[in-house]
């Protein structure tokens, strides 16, 4: 209960590492992400980043690189002690081809706070779509 969570999906005309390779460098963020305001440090496995999203531009989120397997899949946590609120990026990204992929972008929220400090979370819907179109138009420009 409580469990609140946002996807998007795009289907990208460029290869799977080639969008790989913009998701996990956060310098280039800048120039394709409007999403996001600013990022810091290395987006690698286990390393602790900081973001600041237009979707909440006042709070810098601190996440942790959970997962990481090149050039299809990860993961960014965060959350309060004990379990009692989480919130999971995962990026999933699947080949269609030699020159196309499908990627998805996932957040779920959970725990047993999820339903109270969900509720001051914006609709992240319009983040999400600016990013996962940004991601797209980025990598296709790549590709060309």
């Amino acid at each position: 209960m409580g469990a609140r969570s946002y996807t998007v999906t795009r289907s990208i005309g460029a290869p799977a590492p080639t969008v790989w390779g913009l998701l996990t460098d956060a310098s280039s963020y800048s120039r394709w992400n409007r999403a996001v305001i600013s990022i810091e440090g290395p987006i690698s496995m286990g390393n602790r980043i900081k973001l600041v999203s237009v979707a909440d531009p006042k709070r810098t989120f601190k996440l942790k690189v959970t997962a990481m397997q090149a050039p299809t899949h990860m993961v960014w946590a965060d959350g309060m002690p004990l379990g009692l609120f989480s919130g999971q990026r995962t990026y999933t990204i699947t080949e269609r081809g030699a020159t196309h992929c499908e990627f998805t972008m996932t957040e779920e929220f959970s725990g047993p706070l999820a339903a109270l400090i969900t509720k001051a979370i914006p609709d992240l819907t319009p983040s999400f779509e600016t990013f996962a179109d940004g991601l797209k138009a980025e990598a296709e420009a790549i590709t060309r």
